[in-house]
């Protein structure tokens, strides 16, 4: 973990902090999901970079060490995208072997239709391509299927997710979301929430304290406001409006 180099750089309109080892001409860009860092890949740019690859792994915006717009109209598709491409931009990097898990696949799919000319391969686990549709909103779907206690739903009115996760210890609900296992679509209603969510007995051999006490560092730090902006933007991912409606913060694209 020590040989992992840690830099900010100017993109986009914001300052973003990136993990990265490893030199050459082959460059990996790892995108993280939710709720997660950079650190989600501690293990893949060890083993990738020492079998020759650049591996790099930014804190997306609003997370970590990068920085967090309040508006969760600054978390589009688009701002993201731009992000990543400045941070290509920045590094002197043209194309980019392309990772992505959770939000970080919705990004890659997004980042793969955008600027096709920087991706040379894609790399995505968990979350499947969806294609936007002219008028359908993808909250107002899964409300209609899953009803309001649908975890995105419930993430929708600012401020109410932040109280539900500011009732628990931050190691504590990190460690709920990323250990649980409910194949079920997960619907939490609002007397109960992500606190109601049971304790393990012990972490599984995948996750230490030593992981969960630094994703909570982070969060304790920055709050969650900035990942759960991702959901609050979602009907701007799956139906965009025409690009002419968008400010000139998507210079880098």
């Amino acid at each position: 973990m020590d040989k992992i180099q840690h830099t900010t750089v100017p993109t986009n309109g914001i300052n973003m902090h990136v993990a990265s080892i490893g030199t050459g001409p082959r460059a990996i860009l790892f995108l993280h999901g939710f709720p997660e860092l950079w650190y989600t890949w501690r293990h893949q740019l060890l083993s990738l970079s020492s079998l020759g690859y650049r591996c790099i792994a930014p804190d997306l915006r609003g997370y970590g060490d990068t920085d967090c717009p309040a508006p969760a109209a600054q978390y589009t598709s688009l701002h993201i995208v731009g992000d990543l491409v400045g941070l290509l931009d920045g590094l002197g990097i043209q194309r980019v072997f392309l990772v992505g898990h959770d939000w970080g696949a919705i990004i890659a799919w997004h980042f793969c239709l955008f600027r096709p000319d920087r991706v040379k391969a894609l790399v995505n686990t968990s979350v499947p391509f969806t294609p936007r549709h002219p008028k359908a909103s993808l909250i107002a779907g899964m409300r209609a299927v899953f009803g309001d206690d649908f975890y995105m739903c419930r993430f929708q009115e600012v401020g109410e997710a932040e109280a539900d996760f500011g009732a628990v210890e931050t190691g504590k609900l990190l460690a709920k979301i990323l250990t649980s296992r409910n194949p079920d679509p997960p619907c939490l209603p609002k007397h109960v929430g992500f606190r109601g969510i049971p304790d393990l007995p012990a972490l599984p051999s995948w996750l230490t304290q030593q992981d969960i006490d630094y994703f909570a560092s982070k969060f304790d730090r920055t709050g969650f406001t900035g990942a759960l902006n991702y959901y609050r933007a979602i009907d701007l991912y799956v139906n965009p409006p025409p690009l002419y409606f968008f400010p000139s913060s998507y210079a880098s694209f």
